[in-house]
């Protein structure tokens, strides 16, 4: 894969050269078109062109220095060609030339800004998805996430995985609403989560402490508008040398187990409340047991996945997608996950994304 990635950064990297050079190479092109053909097809007159080109890619002081030697060229046309409308061109490259130097200017000046608010962005990652162990006992972990807004880099979707002396514990979830105020939303259950699945044998009693969390947060930072900010959430335990799991669903999108025995949707039998809604709708969890032995597969999932669509709305067939997957380990089946759906949606999501791949090893021999 790394060998075969080469020749493509190389080709990129020439591309972009190339890119960076048309302002020159637009400069040549016109200067010798004008030398070129008669003087009354007055290619001369486009010389403004290439500085008003160098402004989208290059510092102000090459947009000048471009824009200076246009200048002499003109000149230089109007000596060889008498009549070409000197001074009329000569003005045009100059207000041009200023004007390019301005946006280059304030164009740097947002990059700048763009690269201060990703470094803020990723600081934020690291708070919310921490770096995701890929084994934890006999239990394999992948995970995916993908921000809509390739800018953002994050968003409301979260997870964390933590091994436990009650097994592996597992969470993922999505915060309804964008932005930071949704980012923190999840920072606030994901730290809670990484306390309470240590402390509490009991999955109800980490869910409720979630839900506490989520509640106290949406207190100090009120969403903005008349709708209150929740979040799904999906609890998953993995006993340690258990062939069986535990999955507490706070609304969330059921998991999908795939085996031997084909594909299942693992639906609650009884609704939990959504995080933050407890106090509204009550407290009652409901935590259901699922067998789950060694090579089978589960993907735990936020809603992006499934509503990944394309441009005349047809949804992402996820469960049959995922049927076809019956021999992926989870980095694999992760990585076809993220491959097929940018191919599905051309580039285009509509939410955030974020998946978990579990499988449980085959005990040696």
């Amino acid at each position: 894969m790394i060998e075969s990635g080469r020749p493509r950064l190389r080709r990129n990297h020439g591309r972009g050269k190339l890119v960076r050079l048309s302002p020159v190479i637009l400069t040549v092109v016109i200067a010798s078109l004008a030398y070129a053909t008669p003087p009354d097809m007055a290619f001369s007159r486009l010389l403004p062109a290439a500085p008003a080109l160098a402004a989208a890619m290059w510092p102000v002081l090459p947009t000048i220095l471009l824009g200076t030697v246009c200048l002499f060229l003109m000149i230089g046309l109007s000596v060889v060609f008498p009549g070409l409308g000197t001074w009329w061109t000569a003005a045009g490259i100059i207000a041009v030339t200023v004007a390019a130097a301005y946006g280059s200017h304030v164009r740097l000046q947002r990059e700048r800004t763009l690269f201060q608010v990703r470094l803020v962005a990723d600081a934020a990652q690291q708070v919310v998805l921490s770096p995701m162990p890929r084994r934890l006992g006999s239990v394999e972990i992948e995970s995916l996430y993908l921000a809509a807004a390739a800018e953002a880099r994050i968003g409301g979707d979260f997870y964390e995985v933590v091994d436990t002396r009650y097994g592996v514990r597992l969470l993922i979830g999505d915060v309804r609403g964008k932005g930071l105020p949704a980012v923190g939303a999840a920072a606030a259950i994901v730290n809670s989560f990484r306390e309470a699945a240590y402390s509490e044998a009991d999955m109800v009693e980490v869910a409720r402490r979630l839900d506490a969390s989520s509640t106290r947060y949406n207190a100090a930072y009120p969403p903005e508008g008349p709708m209150e900010r929740f979040a799904t959430g999906l609890l998953v335990q993995i006993p340690h040398g258990g062939r069986r799991m535990e999955i507490l669903n706070c609304g969330h999108p059921p998991p999908l187990l795939l085996n031997r025995r084909g594909l299942r949707a693992l639906e609650p039998t009884a609704p939990s409340p959504l995080l933050n809604l407890a106090d509204l709708i009550g407290d009652d969890y409901t935590v259901d047991t699922y067998d789950f032995t060694p090579d089978d597969l589960l993907l735990l999932y936020t809603d992006g996945i499934a509503e990944a669509r394309t441009h005349n709305g047809q949804f992402f067939p996820l469960a049959a997608w995922m049927r076809q997957q019956s021999t992926a380990t989870p980095h694999e089946l992760l990585t076809a996950l993220h491959r097929d759906l940018l191919r599905y949606s051309k580039g285009r999501l509509d939410d955030d994304i974020a998946a978990l791949a579990v499988r449980l090893r085959t005990p040696p021999e």
